[in-house]
């Protein structure tokens, strides 16, 4: 009976304190009842179930086998560890890791929990299994006010833990001040190294802790390097703290020439080593002008190492340029940047700034010097060439004017020796003497153009660095025309110096028309590389692939209103934000990512081209746009024109393809080329033959009382509009027929939709620079904007019929095909483009249909550049069966004796390229076995 009660009882007090009123048997159940009420530091309820039971107090539990008191400790229950203290907790003992209770109260900063195990004889000394200490954990979170009541009953405040690191290391890591003044007046050693030789000051450093770094060196902390030979300089530099490394050079001036000399350093980062001269820089006004004149004495010695041909060029061109970036980048920051457009370092103003350019100007000295030789030589070489082709012509018995010129055959291996007499025999007494002058002017072109242009590129940004936005300095382009010829036979020489120095060009439009035909003239792959490059300079590095910052960047569009809803949220949406990466979610839609944007830009090329919003209409032969110039009819028609302009620009700066192929009239509006009459063909095919007809026949005769005005359609009332102010009464002759069809051509294909084609550039260029966009021509432009179509080469060769004699097997065919196969995808696709007028006719063929009725014939035609004669063009028609329309264009090539297929393809190129930009081309010789298009004359 007594013992019912008993129970009855103890379930009527579990039951009103809603837990168990005993303890399990077994310690593993029991601790697990235990803890959540140690957690809670309900000591009562701990001390009532400890009371009756046989549980163990150090007993150890769960993965890292830790007791109870070790519980306490971390929580901070003071009350249920002084329970467990008095009922025998170890106070020393350690979990799997080697912590004790004290440990963990250190490492959170438990002060009472700590004050209670040290008054039941907890070890301080005692080393977790990575050999820390108590003081290390109080170190490490700067918790000075216990470590003061520590450090009394530690022996040694250097222990060191596994890796050397004592206390004061970790302290002076974490910037904690106070703590290390404590440390430092219990006797901590200022300059213990710990395994690799890092003493507390390099570890201060390592972090940019200016103010621990301070105390260290105020309290006589040596400057030492680890065993590495790293120094704390070096960590200040690498990490970009400017603050800290001018606490160096307070206390080691010599410091200061280091960093200076750090500019020259490949393995550190550029960006940090700005960050920390800016830093330096803003201190003071003398400080500001030390920095820029010792940067300016570095690059005019690694300047003039670069001119040295014993130099290493690749190490110094990169030094030098590395170097020149940093001097233009502290002098901008400066505390009086120029703001108001004088170039104040070569105006002749004596300020102290402009100063900082004198010693520069030793290097540029040097540069004009070469130069100024380099010219003398190819003066002295032109005449000598002269000469040589004087003696050629004597020795073939023919007039010097020049008027008898032999026709061209592609020489062999060998034979270029005498290009002109066609004989494989010299005069070496009369010859010999000036060709090896000529060999020596152009060995030294070839070692000196890369350095001489690396240079180059210097003297540009020094002279633009003290240039607002937008000014070119006006030495610099001085420089460029008085160099001009001699930077041309650089170029020529080595296109390759354009993509790599000549980055002024882009920046310059009053140079970049001096060289865009030698650019234009560069591979497609080259420059699109160079484009992008210089497109995305100045933002974070990516891979084009982005997220959004945050939720107010991303473009949120309606599905079912996705032109209008797209319109709204990128014309509010910032554009730099833009530029660095896109991200679009569909309204209701989770789904986000490049798939989404990808579907964005295929949906908005279709709208664009959407007849209900009247903004483009399709040309004569139904494949590609052109802008209406009835679109006023849609009240926003500007405002959708200019988002047409940001949708592509976006595109082509993300390299997203969109699905609209243009007129090639209005990619030359883009690119500001000036439309011709032949534009005309794709809006209106008999009005153009029309004025191919006026072109092609004397129109004196024939009265047709024509005059520079033109009837048009004026909101459906017939106006007359005149080409030119008074055209009405100016007749049109023989003599000025040519003028009459370009004003007539621009009246049609840009007058009547400039306010359509200023909208949309005024969108396009938000993103793509026009200085860029330039590098470009029409055919190539849509290459980027639409993509590169896959050709199959086998499908075209089963498609072609020949005629005038031609065969399958006979050689030029053959050698033709061979060029075809052989040749790049993107040369493939150029070909495409000359033989259709468009990648879109190829994309629109019938199924199955391919590449149809390719006829190859010959053509007598006179095709003259400079001396060269061509006899024989190959004529390649491209018929399309799907639009009944026929794209013929001719490839002017020698197609007898040949004896590679090299010079069939080179003759091709020159052919497309005289095609497209009606100019005539100098072919020269570069080595035995190529020929390449070089020069406009």
């Amino acid at each position: 009976m007594e013992r019912a009660m008993e129970q009855l009882n103890r379930l009527t007090r579990s039951l009103r304190r809603a837990r168990t009123v005993e303890l399990p048997d077994d310690n593993e159940t029991a601790v697990y009842t235990l803890m959540p009420m140690v957690m809670a530091d309900q000591h009562r309820s701990v001390s009532e179930l400890l009371s009756n039971s046989k549980f163990d107090v150090n007993y150890a539990f769960g993965r890292v086998k830790r007791s109870l008191l070790h519980i306490a400790a971390n929580c901070g229950s003071v009350e249920c560890l002084v329970l467990l203290l008095k009922k025998g907790a170890n106070p020393n003992y350690q979990d799997i890791s080697g912590c004790t209770p004290l440990h963990l109260a250190a490492r959170n900063g438990q002060k009472k929990c700590m004050s209670k195990l040290l008054e039941y004889s907890a070890d301080v000394n005692i080393c977790n299994n990575e050999g820390l200490t108590a003081i290390h954990w109080l170190a490490v979170n700067g918790r000075t006010e216990l470590l003061h009541d520590l450090v009394q009953h530690v022996s040694d405040v250097d222990v060191e833990d596994a890796m050397g690191q004592t206390a004061l290391h970790v302290a002076c890591q974490n910037g904690h001040k106070t703590t290390v003044q404590c440390l430092l007046d219990s006797g901590a050693d200022i300059n213990r190294p710990n395994v690799s030789g890092a003493t507390p000051l390099y570890f201060a450093c390592s972090h940019g802790q200016r103010d621990t770094a301070q105390i260290l060196l105020l309290r006589g902390a040596k400057y030492l390097s680890d065993k590495n030979g790293v120094t704390p300089l070096d960590l200040c530099v690498q990490g970009g703290y400017g603050e800290t490394c001018e606490v160096l050079i307070q206390y080691h001036p010599r410091l200061f020439q280091t960093i200076i000399q750090m500019t020259q350093n490949e393995d550190l980062r550029e960006n940090m080593l700005r960050q920390v001269l800016e830093h330096l820089s803003q201190q003071s006004e003398s400080q500001y002008l030390k920095i820029l004149t010792s940067l300016a004495e570095v690059a005019t010695t690694n300047g003039h190492k670069l001119l040295s041909l014993s130099s290493n060029y690749d190490a110094q061109m990169k030094s030098l340029l590395r170097i020149v970036r940093i001097f233009c980048h502290v002098f901008r920051i400066g505390p009086s940047s120029p703001s108001n457009g004088i170039d104040l370092g070569y105006n002749g103003n004596k300020t102290p700034r402009s100063q900082v350019f004198k010693p520069l100007e030793l290097l540029w000295h040097s540069l004009d010097e070469w130069l100024v030789l380099i010219a003398t030589e190819l003066m002295k070489n032109k005449k000598d060439s002269t000469d040589i082709t004087s003696i050629l012509l004597k020795q073939k018995g023919q007039d010097q004017d020049g008027t008898s010129i032999p026709p061209f055959e592609p020489p062999g291996p060998g034979s270029y020796e005498n290009l002109s007499t066609g004989t494989g025999e010299s005069k070496p007494d009369a010859l010999g003497g000036k060709q090896e002058a000529s060999a020596d002017c152009q060995d030294v072109i070839s070692m000196t153009a890369n350095r001489l242009s690396a240079v180059i590129q210097a003297f540009y940004m020094c002279c633009s660095c003290q240039m607002p936005p937008g000014m070119t300095s006006p030495r610099f382009i001085e420089f460029v025309c008085k160099h001009d010829e001699v930077l041309k036979c650089f170029v020529n020489r080595n296109p390759k110096i354009i993509f790599d120095h000549f980055h002024f060009l882009l920046e310059c439009p009053e140079l970049m028309s001096r060289f865009m035909h030698i650019i234009k003239a560069q591979p497609f792959k080259d420059r699109c590389e160079w484009f992008y490059e210089h497109l995305h300079s100045g933002q974070p590095d990516s891979d084009m692939v982005h997220r959004p910052v945050n939720e107010n960047d991303i473009l949120l569009v309606h599905r079912d209103s996705i032109f209008r809803s797209s319109c709204e949220v990128v014309s509010r949406a910032n554009c730099a934000k833009l530029k660095q990466g896109i991200a679009v979610r569909f309204h209701g839609e989770e789904g986000m990512g490049q798939g989404v944007v990808r579907e964005w830009f295929d949906i908005l090329s279709n709208e664009i081209v959407n007849p209900d919003y009247a903004l483009f209409t399709q040309s004569a032969d139904g494949t590609t746009f052109q802008p209406n110039s009835n679109s006023y009819v849609n009240p926003d028609h500007l405002n959708y024109f200019r988002f047409a302009g940001q949708i592509l620009g976006l595109a082509l700066n993300h390299r997203q393809l969109v699905n609209i192929y243009f007129t090639r009239s209005f990619y030359k509006h883009i690119l500001g080329i000036p439309v011709n009459y032949q534009d005309v063909a794709s809006i209106d095919p008999e009005y153009a033959k029309n004025l191919q007809w006026i072109l092609d026949n004397d129109i004196s005769d024939l009265g047709l009382e024509l005059t520079f005005s033109v009837e048009t359609d004026v909101f459906g009332a017939m106006e007359e509009v005149p080409l030119k102010p008074g055209g009405g009464s100016i007749l049109v002759t023989q003599n000025n027929k040519a003028e009459y069809v370009q004003l007539v051509t621009e009246l049609r294909m840009t007058r009547a939709i400039q306010p359509q084609i200023n909208a949309f550039l005024q969108g396009f260029h938000m993103f793509i620079p026009p200085s860029l966009i330039q590098l470009f021509d029409e055919y190539e432009l849509e290459l980027l904007l639409s993509g590169m179509p896959e050709i199959d080469v086998s499908d075209w060769i089963r498609n072609t019929e020949y005629t005038s004699g031609y065969e399958r097997e006979d050689p030029v065919i053959q050698w033709f095909w061979e060029v075809v196969e052989d040749i790049t995808p993107e040369e493939r696709v150029l070909l495409l483009q000359f033989v259709t007028g468009s990648l879109l006719r190829y994309e629109l063929l019938v199924p199955g249909s391919h590449m149809v009725d390719l006829l190859i014939s010959w053509v007598e035609v006179d095709c003259r550049t400079l001396q060269l004669l061509l006899c024989h063009i190959l004529q390649i028609s491209y018929q399309l069966q799907a639009h009944a329309s026929t794209c013929s264009s001719y490839l002017n090539t020698q197609v007898k004796k040949y004896s590679r297929t090299d010079f069939l393809w080179h003759y091709i190129v020159a052919a497309m390229v005289t095609q497209w930009r009606k100019e005539v081309w100098e072919i020269h010789r570069i080595t035995d076995v190529q020929l390449r298009v070089a020069e406009i004359i």
